[in-house]
């Protein structure tokens, strides 16, 4: 047994299984704490709540609080493993939402026959909780399932493997993009992969001055093209009138490589065959789609960024999703919209452009880190994220009419 598994499966069962518990916030040393705690006394924010729903938000954590939600249908890279086998990594989001912006989260794995009975278990219960994070979710099933909880639920309903991964892919590109001296309006993008996270990542850059003609989706019968008649209703967005049919031909003098497919799957000779100044977004985990020792050693003048945390650019969702829940729920959102996605994306990398500072350095291991072709995003434990993602998210709720609160004096 190798040595990070021993550890990873001891971190997790010591010393007591899981990650995450429940923390009593009020006194309940004594019975006259009971009797507010519960009987009697709990009866009257009860009828407080009946007269105004609204002070569920004033007198119970609702507001604080996000479901994580999963049926295991796509565990990580590691696929349809079930919905006990996804635990470990729902209280993993939970315990990430508490670390970086003090969220309580819940995690809820759910048994079902079919997408209906699913979306009828996540929308009975949505109510209960300030936001719904759906988490490894198969495609196509993922977009049917958000769709409808978006339609049905009164709080915010957010799949983060496809937006979280998609604004943090978005803020490092435009960064990447800005380096390289090249403008994402004339960017030839090559996507490898057409999952729920390649489609929503493509989607954003789109929003951010992508053109949709320029881009080249692939999947495992290789490129999405216009005559090809087994596309679902997804893929089809991404069929594009064209006589490349592989990786290797679209690939030929393309500006960004994206992967969101497995490992080894894209080679060195593929990399040679792209423009100048080529971006590299190999972020297949734990394996990337190239490995960075040798996309360098390949090319001298290319920006790469992974999945992972032991190189630099490390694409990571933890860089948003914490935030834009903590500013969804600062101002109450209703829903999680397009506005408050972009800001997410400009805030994430105006960021990276900033000072380091020392605290972050340590906390990476780093002696010195700028703006440059090895430092296109901020790095997870920075903990300015918090607040300057979170503030340009609440701030775009506000402005697009999608929030019940103002401003809140902390973002002042």
């Amino acid at each position: 047994m190798s040595d990070l598994k021993q550890r990873a499966l001891d971190y997790h069962a010591q010393p007591q299984p899981g990650k995450i518990a429940i923390a009593i916030t009020k006194s309940a040393q004594n019975s006259d704490d009971l009797s507010l705690a519960y009987s009697p006394g709990v009866a009257e924010p009860c009828r407080e709540i009946a007269e105004d729903i609204e002070n569920v938000y004033k007198y119970t954590s609702k507001g604080n609080t996000v479901a994580v939600i999963s049926n295991g249908t796509a565990v990580l890279g590691l696929g349809n493993l079930g919905p006990m086998a996804s635990k470990p990594v729902m209280e993993g989001k939970a315990l990430l939402f508490k670390r970086f912006a003090d969220i309580d989260s819940f995690d809820i794995e759910v048994t079902h026959k079919t997408s209906e009975e699913f979306i009828n278990t996540v929308a009975s219960i949505a109510d209960t909780f300030g936001g719904i994070n759906l988490e490894d979710i198969k495609a196509p099933e993922c977009f049917e399932i958000e769709k409808a909880l978006l339609e049905r639920c009164k709080v915010p309903v957010f799949h983060d493997d496809q937006h979280g991964t998609a604004i943090v892919t978005a803020a490092g590109m435009l960064n990447a993009l800005d380096i390289q001296g090249k403008d994402i309006g004339d960017a030839v993008i090559v996507c490898l992969g057409a999952g729920a996270a390649a489609i929503a990542c493509m989607e954003l850059l789109i929003q951010c001055g992508a053109q949709r003609e320029k881009i080249y989706m692939l999947d495992r019968k290789g490129v999405i093209h216009t005559r090809r008649t087994d596309l679902n209703e997804y893929k089809t967005l991404f069929a594009n009138n064209t006589d490349k049919r592989t990786l290797d031909d679209a690939i030929e003098g393309a500006d960004v490589f994206v992967g969101v497919s497995g490992p080894n799957l894209f080679s060195a000779q593929q990399l040679l065959k792209m423009a100048n100044r080529p971006i590299v977004f190999a972020c297949s985990n734990p394996d990337p789609e190239i490995k960075p020792e040798l996309a360098h050693a390949t090319r001298d003048d290319l920006i790469m960024a992974t999945g992972r945390s032991d190189y630099p650019n490390q694409v990571n969702n933890v860089l948003c999703f914490p935030f834009i829940f903590r500013g969804a729920l600062d101002v109450r959102a209703r829903k999680i919209n397009n506005e408050m996605k972009i800001a997410a994306v400009h805030a994430i990398r105006t960021l990276a452009k900033e000072p380091v500072p020392e605290a972050v350095l340590q906390a990476s291991g780093e002696s010195a880190l700028s703006f440059n072709r090895n430092y296109i995003i901020p790095r997870p434990m920075d903990p300015r994220l918090c607040h300057q993602v979170a503030k340009a998210v609440a701030q775009a709720a506000i402005d697009s009419g999608v929030a019940a609160l103002p401003m809140p004096a902390k973002y002042n």
